[in-house]
C-alpha cells in the first residue's frame, strides 16, 4: 500500500468534504471489490504453496510415507494428510 497526498489527487471540493470527517488523520481507501486480489496473489505465496502441495502429493503417490513427508517439509502429520486428501 502506498501513500499519496490527497491534495495532489482529489478535487478541492471533495478534499474539503473529506476534511469535515477526517481532521488531519489517515484515511484508508480500499480497492473496489471486483479489483481485489485473492490471498497470496500479490506476494506469490499462493503459487508457492500450490506448487509445494503438488510436490507433496507427487511424493506420496511415489510411495513416500506421511511421516517422512512431515519431516521433509516441516509440517505436522495432520497437515500433510489434509494436503494429500484435499480436493483440488
Amino acid at each position: 500500500m502506498e501513500y499519496a497526498k490527497a491534495e495532489d489527487l482529489l478535487p478541492e471540493e471533495l478534499l474539503r468534504e473529506i476534511q469535515r470527517y477526517v481532521h488531519g488523520g489517515l484515511l484508508y481507501i480500499p480497492n473496489r471489490p471486483n479489483e481485489r486480489k485473492k490471498w497470496g496473489e500479490g506476494s506469490g505465496a499462493a503459487q508457492y504453496y500450490a506448487e509445494r502441495n503438488a510436490e507433496i502429493r507427487r511424493d506420496h503417490r511415489a510411495g513416500m510415507q506421511i511421516e517422512m513427508l512431515s519431516q521433509q517439509y516441516g509440517l505436522s502429520i495432520e497437515r500433510i494428510r489434509k494436503i494429500i486428501y484435499m480436493k483440488k
